[in-house]
């Protein structure tokens, strides 16, 4: 599943193309695709007919689009887009080339007039897009990340109600570090499932929480309440360094299923020190990686580095 760094590669791309932009048409391919949309596709089709995008916004995996709606000078619904495990937001100029397993199609004209089109393509069909009320934040912040903006608005202390309960992620400006550590250590839980508990800190995923914990040298399992706050601030700072660098690699990409908005993938997979890492010695210490089954999933770690100490 994309984690923060692919998000926000695609958040990127979309804002160079999309803000200021008109809705004109909608081509609804696959009513799949709209699951959580629970109006229904023709409400879809109606309520974006001439919406106009302010900006592209992005809080951890969470990604939206802030819309003035036909008619009206208030700006209290969202594009929200859920990427799930293989969906991907592409722009193509007007009448490019079919993309395959293209579930629905979005034509806007451009700031400067240009058509485009935005197309949302999933191989399994666990992403979605859906139309969400905006919601006032919790903490009176932002809603999310986002670099630019048609204009300023109260819109932008707002988020959609179906990410109203995900906390700020690690590169968000308002992100709070001692607050998260806080809650790190009322957690009896191991650390790698604190880190993916996206009500502590959003945005992290299997991927970048194995590379982080290899960087502190802590223990998938290790109780996150055992682990002091220095520690924690450490991991915290690992974090925050990891993701910055994936988002400047362009996001990791295993296959053909995650690619950014001109359909090319990331590369960052290239410096991974224990995610996929299986039995390759530890770029440390040269213990070979070790990988534990974990909650249907995998943890990479290195023996030596990362004992669990209670």
């Amino acid at each position: 599943m994309p984690e923060l760094p692919e998000v926000e590669t695609v958040r990127l791309g979309l804002s160079q193309h999309v803000i200021g932009a008109s809705i004109r048409a909608i081509e609804v391919l696959d009513e799949r695709s709209l699951k959580r949309h629970l109006p229904g596709p023709r409400d879809f089709v109606t309520a974006l007919a001439d919406a106009k995008v302010l900006a592209v916004v992005r809080r951890g995996k969470f990604l939206w689009l802030p819309l003035e709606l036909a008619g009206s000078s208030e700006v209290n619904f969202a594009l929200v887009g859920h990427l799930g495990m293989s969906g991907q937001m592409l722009i193509r100029d007007a009448g490019a080339e079919p993309d395959k397993l293209t579930r629905i199609v979005i034509h806007l004209e451009a700031s400067d007039g240009s058509p485009i089109e935005f197309r949302f393509v999933d191989q399994r069909i666990f992403g979605s897009l859906q139309i969400d009320e905006l919601v006032s934040t919790p903490d009176g912040g932002q809603g999310g990340f986002s670099d630019s903006a048609l204009r300023a608005g109260e819109w932008q202390h707002k988020i959609p109600h179906s990410a109203a309960h995900i906390s700020r992620d690690p590169l968000d400006p308002e992100f709070k570090v001692a607050a998260v550590i806080k809650r790190m250590r009322g957690k009896n839980s191991g650390i790698k499932r604190v880190l993916l508990d996206q009500g502590v800190v959003s945005g992290i995923g299997n991927i970048y929480a194995d590379e982080a914990l290899w960087a502190a040298k802590l223990h998938y399992d290790r109780p996150a309440k055992d682990i002091s706050a220095a520690k924690l601030g450490a991991l915290m700072t690992e974090v925050q360094g990891i993701l910055a660098r994936a988002v400047e690699a362009g996001g990791t990409s295993f296959d053909e299923q995650y690619k950014n908005v001109n359909g090319e993938s990331g590369y960052f997979e290239v410096s991974l020190n224990a995610y996929g890492q299986t039995d390759k010695p530890c770029n440390r210490c040269g213990t070979p990686i070790r990988r534990d089954s974990w909650m249907n999933r995998g943890s990479h770690f290195c023996p030596k580095c990362q004992k669990l100490t209670r």
